[in-house]
């Protein structure tokens, strides 16, 4: 018997839970959570998704691509337009690292507590 499971909720550590959600909402559309706060602020998407963000004191922020940090997990966003995408992101506080594997297909940035993203065409 296989178990059957959904995904409800990802959860990042940060900072400032607050001001990462403002980043993700921005870029996503996500409503904000009703009960967001300075320690656990969070987004909603209509299918029940969930998008946390914890505050974690002396938190430290993963190194991409090297392993000093691992980044430990990653979540990607399918886009219409990568240039476009990318410029507005990094307009929003995102930045873009050096390292880029494959910028024809996907793009690697770093959100604004430095866990790195990306954008994959769609």
């Amino acid at each position: 018997m296989s178990l059957q499971m959904k995904l409800c909720a990802i959860t990042l550590d940060c900072p400032d839970p607050l001001v990462l959600a403002a980043f993700y909402q921005q870029a996503t559309g996500l409503e904000p959570h009703p009960k967001s706060d300075a320690e656990f602020a969070g987004l909603n998407r209509a299918d029940g998704l969930f998008l946390g963000f914890q505050r974690v004191d002396n938190f430290r922020a993963p190194c991409w691509p090297g392993q000093t940090a691992p980044q430990q997990m990653h979540i990607d966003f399918e886009v219409e337009d990568l240039d476009g995408a990318e410029s507005r992101l990094l307009e929003l506080g995102a930045s873009k690292p050096d390292h880029q594997p494959d910028e024809g297909r996907f793009r690697v940035l770093l959100d604004p507590a430095g866990h790195p993203f990306c954008l994959v065409r769609r």
